[in-house]
């Protein structure tokens, strides 16, 4: 038995050239374990940070001999195998050889899967996810929501070079501080690749976009996205930036259609949608954009201002 009062080996286990590794540092390396391994005979498989923990691994030699040379070296030995420091626990695996070297997640692909752990949905804004992985490329779809694991999201790039990119740079890290509510102090990110090639978008929303489809329908739900206060540098509330403009047209003397929005909206850009609806009794519109640097042009020069002369239709 072990000081920790785990047994190291277990003698009564069929000998196979698979052997399971546990306890190992978080995030074991492959070149680590042919390390500690190497010794004994050629590794030709592994399987890294698998388990809930991500501490346990699998290695496999090339023959059965070489795997049962390493336990019995170790059951004997008064030292015991360690990676950084850590006492490693060694057993034959009930597996006989290691079909696949990667996990799922770790299978390289275009779209990742991102679990933001430290925060509720709401917390951190699809606008905020786009900013932090657009950094890498560009971004084509993202959808968010939340599991047992978490607030995730799904982020999709063009290829899977990009992707990786993205992840390497990003996994275990946390997303800036000066994009966090005040009361988030981090947020990790822990990135693993999804099985997903191409996400299925119905709706630009606050939950979910298609950066590549400008003619996709905004879901009503995107108004409470785009609303969601932020304090700016003064520390005053400021609405959050995006390609999607909510118009609010009050003082209505005269009939505003969608033809005179596109008029004055189209005067600082290409209008790719406009929605109009009815809210607590007045006429509100959505404005889509190609960009956000648009949007926010037409949204310094209309803002307040009148569509007809004298005062009337005020925006």
């Amino acid at each position: 038995m072990s000081s920790s009062g785990q047994p190291q080996f277990r003698y009564t286990q069929t000998p196979s050239k698979v052997l399971h590794l546990r306890n190992l540092p978080w995030e074991c390396t492959e070149e680590e374990l042919i390390e500690l391994c190497k010794p004994f005979g050629r590794i030709v498989n592994t399987k890294c940070n698998v388990g809930a923990n991500r501490n346990q691994a699998f290695v496999e030699f090339v023959d059965l001999n070489q795997a049962i040379s390493m336990v019995s070296y170790y059951a004997s030995s008064s030292d015991p195998a360690q990676v950084r420091g850590k006492t490693v626990y060694i057993q034959y695996s009930n597996r006989h050889e290691i079909v696949n070297n990667k996990s799922p997640g770790d299978v390289p692909g275009n779209v990742l899967l991102v679990t933001i752990e430290g925060v509720e949905a709401g917390d951190v804004s699809i606008d905020t996810i786009h900013l932090v992985f657009s950094a890498f490329g560009f971004v084509h779809k993202i959808a968010t929501f939340e599991k047992a694991a978490g607030f995730q999201a799904l982020i999709q790039f063009s290829d899977a070079a990009t992707a990786s990119s993205a992840r390497n740079a990003l996994d275990g890290r946390s997303i800036p501080r000066y994009l966090l509510p005040d009361r988030i102090s981090s947020c990790h990110l822990r990135i693993s690749y999804s099985a997903h090639t191409d996400l299925n978008i119905k709706f630009q929303s606050n939950r979910s976009r298609d950066y590549t489809n400008p003619y996709l329908p905004v879901n009503q739900t995107a108004i409470e996205g785009v609303m969601q206060p932020a304090l700016g540098p003064d520390g005053k509330k400021k609405e959050p930036e995006s390609n999607v403009l909510l118009a609010s047209i009050e003082n209505m003397q005269y009939a505003v259609t969608v033809d005179v929005l596109h008029t004055v909206f189209s005067a600082f850009g290409t209008v790719q949608k406009i929605a109009t609806f009815d809210k607590n009794g007045g006429m509100q519109a959505l404005v889509q954009y190609p960009d956000v640097t648009t949007a926010a042009v037409a949204k310094d020069a209309l803002e307040g201002h009148s569509i007809y002369d004298g005062g009337y239709c005020s925006q």
